[in-house]
């Protein structure tokens, strides 16, 4: 190439320099963006199915929380803007298709979206502390008593008084790839390989507690007596009441329904318990049906996988907070595809591994005290 001939040629001089008497060009870096901008070529309904939330929800309230985190000191690198970053991983908690992502963002390789996945979902999960949490003061603690009192509430039936949340597991679907062989602990009882996600749900749909790790084939009730939330109530830091299903014990601070009841009023106690219980099932259709990629199988790192668990359940709650509604209507599930099934399937229900006596004398004491 001839020096009259460079400037037909849109080239920065400093990326011109002489080798060997040659004039050599370098190749300009050229940075990672969006052939398209998202917010301006999707209408808000068709930009909510894709990234979950609504756009002024994600560029003012969910981006500034881990901008910090996403930016770069510098321009090595080809850095990734932190508002594509974000949205490239709210894709693939929509999916957990790394292909879709791809075909969206055609700048950007596997590779990349996996690491952004995971850098993304690191600093969402940092943010558990700020939105996972327990009430912490005494307002929100009678508020939370009053909204589940009346969850029980019914044809002139009371309420079960002092509960401070819903606990129970979730399984969260993974998948094997020939990059990794999933060990048989991980096989849940209806057959799939998964994790054994426990929580502790708010009156409101929240998360107030989330343990993420164990495998699918881990009894509710070990993962509950090796939780950091047991130990909270056994040395009284928390003193109200959880309510759970038969996998766990009864215990002064959890109830359970009674099996084969006999009196009027333990079948009264049990169906105000069932109608008390079930805004869990209604916590884990919701966050699943935003985020697809807990049902559909993460093929991450264990690490990433848990991670990712955590993410969403803060996203979960920030939606919340912000009064970011996902309905049936924004999902894009094709139709015919097989609907998952949030609630618990009537499967033989395990007993829970150890059973306290104490917790059958708090039960009664309850009873007689509820319908005296």
């Amino acid at each position: 190439m001839n020096d009259s001939n460079l400037h037909d040629i849109n080239i920065e001089s400093d990326d011109i320099y002489t080798h060997n008497d040659k004039v050599v060009i370098r190749i300009p870096k050229r940075y990672i963006r969006d052939g398209q901008d998202p917010f301006d070529t999707y209408s808000n309904h068709e930009f909510k199915r894709r990234y979950r939330f609504d756009k002024e929800n994600i560029k003012y309230r969910i981006l500034p929380k881990i901008e910090r985190g996403l930016k770069k000191v510098n321009n090595r690198g080809l850095p990734i803007p932190p508002i594509q970053q974000l949205l490239i991983c709210l894709r693939f908690y929509g999916t957990a298709n790394f292909q879709l992502i791809l075909d969206d963002t055609l700048t950007v390789s596997q590779p990349t979206v996996s690491r952004t996945v995971f850098r993304v979902s690191k600093l969402l999960a940092s943010l558990f502390n700020e939105y996972i949490k327990m009430p912490s003061t005494e307002k929100d603690r009678i508020e939370n008593e009053r909204l589940f009192k009346n969850f029980g509430i019914g044809d002139g039936d009371t309420g079960i008084p002092n509960i401070d949340g819903i606990i129970d597991c979730t399984h969260v679907r993974i998948s094997t790839t020939k990059f990794r062989i999933i060990d048989d602990t991980f096989k849940n009882r209806k057959g799939y390989f998964s994790l054994n996600v426990q929580t502790v749900v708010g009156p409101r749909m929240e998360f107030l507690d989330i343990v993420p790790e164990w495998p699918g084939g881990a009894q509710d009730s070990r993962i509950f007596q090796s939780s950091r939330i047991y130990k909270r109530y056994c040395e009284h830091q928390l003193n109200g009441i959880l309510i759970g299903d038969a996998e766990y014990p009864c215990l002064p601070f959890l109830l359970t329904p009674i099996l084969n009841p006999e009196t009027d009023e333990q079948i009264i106690y049990n169906k105000i318990h069932s109608n008390t219980r079930h805004i869990i099932n209604r916590t884990y259709r919701v966050w699943k049906l935003r985020f697809p990629c807990l049902t559909k199988g993460l093929t991450t790192k264990l690490l990433c996988t848990t991670t990712i668990i955590v993410a969403c359940a803060v996203l979960h709650n920030m939606a919340i907070t912000f009064n970011d509604v996902f309905s049936e209507e924004d999902d894009e599930l094709e139709e015919g595809e097989e609907e998952e099934e949030y609630e618990k399937e009537q499967l033989s229900v395990p007993p829970p591994h150890w059973q306290p006596e104490d917790g059958f004398i708090f039960r009664e004491a309850l009873l007689a005290e509820m319908f005296a």
